[in-house]
């Protein structure tokens, strides 16, 4: 089996979609950080790249684990382009990056695995895909599943993920309140999780329904994301949530939909959820399947 380094920029959202990566190719991995220096020597690395100039001189040192044996190095997010690019070449390797590195020269990649909201270009070495890249298997929901029922979790009819407000959603009381409101008069058992990024207001308005399962994130740390995921029959998420809804929408077997908190205009955000939309991973029971993908990145890496 191959051995993948993946670079990490320390980001468990930018590292967990390195290692769905690695999955997805079949490989084993292993972890070594990719840090710059200072952000100047990161805004150094855009000129350098373009000129065909790649050095490993522009980071902290990456450790050990990248002088170790590899057959590819991979990465996700701005942090580790460039860095993936320079070691890739130092060891004699291919490098594939999850993301689209806009302002990098994007030929230079053997493989880009690139989200359909960043609106990538068409290349020979861009693979499109629908969302996100999520790092579980069956396992990880297996033992989620049981994790939540050891803690007298009952299977939802409806789950309900709260997230957060960022700079192309909101996040008020009233809003909340409102599409409770509407989830409150379906009928079947209801639960709910908050999340480290929900405003308080707004998790007292959630706490103040009557839930058969509840869990704040506030109060406890607890995950029940994946037996939600795996028990649920319909999964309502808040829209900003692009790694939640990229989960929902490939695991399970649930009908997900998107509470839209968006702000107007013509952002990533909407268009991730209006091509969820299209594509019919929303509001049905469609789920996303990335074998063509696979089978394309491997070709590229090989």
């Amino acid at each position: 089996m191959k051995t993948a380094l993946i670079l990490t920029d320390g980001k468990a959202g930018h590292e967990n979609q390195s290692k769905a990566f690695a999955r997805l190719l079949g490989c084993e991995f292993v972890l070594a950080p990719a840090a710059f220096k200072s952000r100047a020597h990161k805004a150094l690395s855009y000129l350098l790249d373009r000129l065909g100039v790649r050095t490993l001189s522009l980071f902290k040192p990456l450790g050990p684990a990248a002088e170790g044996p590899c057959d590819l190095v991979l990465g996700t997010g701005s942090g580790t382009f460039y860095a993936a690019k320079a070691l890739a070449r130092r060891r004699g390797v291919k490098c594939g990056v999850v993301l689209y590195p806009r302002g990098y020269h994007l030929a230079s990649f053997d493989c880009v695995l690139a989200p359909a909201f960043d609106a990538p270009a068409k290349r020979p070495n861009v693979v499109e895909i629908p969302a996100n890249l999520v790092a579980a298997d069956e396992a990880f929901y297996a033992k989620g599943v049981a994790a939540f029922r050891e803690r007298g979790g009952v299977a939802p009819e409806i789950a309900v993920i709260v997230g957060g407000p960022n700079k192309c959603s909101t996040l008020s009381p009233d809003w909340m309140k409102a599409r409770l409101d509407e989830i409150f008069a379906l009928p079947g058992a209801k639960a709910v999780t908050t999340s480290r990024r929900t405003p308080p207001a707004v998790e007292a308005v959630v706490d103040s329904y009557p839930w058969d399962y509840k869990l704040l994130y506030s109060k406890d740390h607890f995950n029940p994301i994946p037996a939600f995921v795996k028990l649920a029959k319909k999964l309502y998420v808040t829209a900003e949530s692009t790694g939640m809804l990229s989960e929902c929408c490939t695991f399970g077997s649930a009908e997900v939909h998107a509470l839209d908190n968006l702000k107007p205009g013509p952002h990533k955000f909407r268009r991730f959820v209006e091509n969820l939309v299209r594509d019919g991973y929303l509001e049905g029971v469609r789920k996303i399947d990335l074998s063509a993908q696979a089978a394309r990145a491997k070709e590229l890496l090989a």
